[in-house]
């Protein structure tokens, strides 16, 4: 694994500038990654360590639309324990990537969680030397799915490692987290959100102008995507509906997505729009192909662009 991981592509979208940073790699099971798959299928796509461990990537997409910095997804950042990072593999880079895009912390104004899994808002924070965490960005407002944070106040057997509030929660008690709740389903104070007070609710799905988000539902209920729009071009954010471009077959969903059936359902409304609207297709988790055009192959299957 490579240690030094500066920006992984750069792109222009319209009078948008797309930076490709990354958090570095880290390693998750192979079968987890492609759920019911066999493995000798998948190995042909992703090949596995001796211990079953394929390689994934971490990005985190940096959008200057001239008026706002938005940073979408923060990897895992610097709070795992020992034990964790020996498992994963994790090597904390997203500073010095955001730093080689030449990106300041302090001149980011909004940051965007599509979910509030421990690899992709890791960085929302920063612990410090003196063992406290802090918002990484000072400035920015930040915005995650109220149904996440609802969800991981459960603390449910099946996933609670996936849910650390030291990612997220000084963000909310530093009065910068907004909610998303475009079913008006909350209210401020409501006990699911739990007793962590500082947050907003706002039920658009507005971030700010030519950045927006959507529910896409199945790795878990309340995940966003994130759209890009600018000169009557198009990107988005999709998350871990699609975590990278070999899970672009429907059926190819994970092991770690709670509804499989809603997320073969939901990329199939995702193609829907994006291959016809020709939008990129950012991954979340490919260290080979961050982003990608898609195109439905002669066998009516969704490919990467030639």
């Amino acid at each position: 694994m490579s240690e030094e991981v500066d920006v992984r592509a750069k792109r222009i979208l319209g009078e948008f500038e797309l930076s490709f940073c990354s958090d570095g790699t880290y390693l998750l099971d192979g079968g987890a990654m492609f759920g019911v798959v066999p493995k000798t299928l998948w190995q042909k796509r992703a090949a596995a360590d001796a211990e079953n461990r394929i390689l994934l990537g971490l990005n985190t997409v940096v959008v200057r639309t001239g008026k706002a910095v938005v940073v979408i997804e923060t990897g895992i950042g610097n709070k795992q324990s020992d034990k964790m990072k020996a498992i994963h593999g994790n090597q904390e880079l997203l500073p010095g990537s955001l730093a080689a895009a030449g990106v300041r912390v302090e001149d980011v104004t909004h940051v965007v969680n599509t979910h509030l899994h421990f690899d992709h808002c890791g960085w929302n924070t920063t612990l410090g030397a003196d063992g406290v965490s802090r918002p990484t960005f000072p400035n920015a407002r930040y915005f995650a799915p109220a149904g996440e944070l609802a969800h991981g106040r459960l603390q449910l057997e099946r996933d609670r490692v996936s849910y650390l509030g030291p990612n997220y929660d000084p963000v909310i008690t530093s009065g910068q987290m907004t909610l998303i709740d475009v079913a008006g389903e909350y209210v401020v104070g409501d006990k699911r959100l739990g007793d962590v007070a500082g947050y907003g609710l706002q039920v658009s799905g507005e971030i700010c102008a030519g950045v927006w988000v959507e529910g896409f539902p199945g790795h878990t209920e309340a995940m966003l995507g994130v759209h890009v729009e600018s000169g009557g071009e198009h990107a988005c954010y999709i998350g871990d509906l699609i975590p990278t471009h070999h899970h672009l077959d429907p059926t190819w969903v994970m092991g770690y997505d709670l509804d499989p059936l809603t997320c073969i359902a939901e990329r199939k409304r995702f193609y829907a729009r994006a291959i016809p609207e020709k939008w990129l297709v950012m991954f979340t988790h490919d260290h080979e192909v961050p982003a990608a055009y898609v195109e439905w192959s002669e066998k009516g299957k969704a490919v990467v662009a030639g």
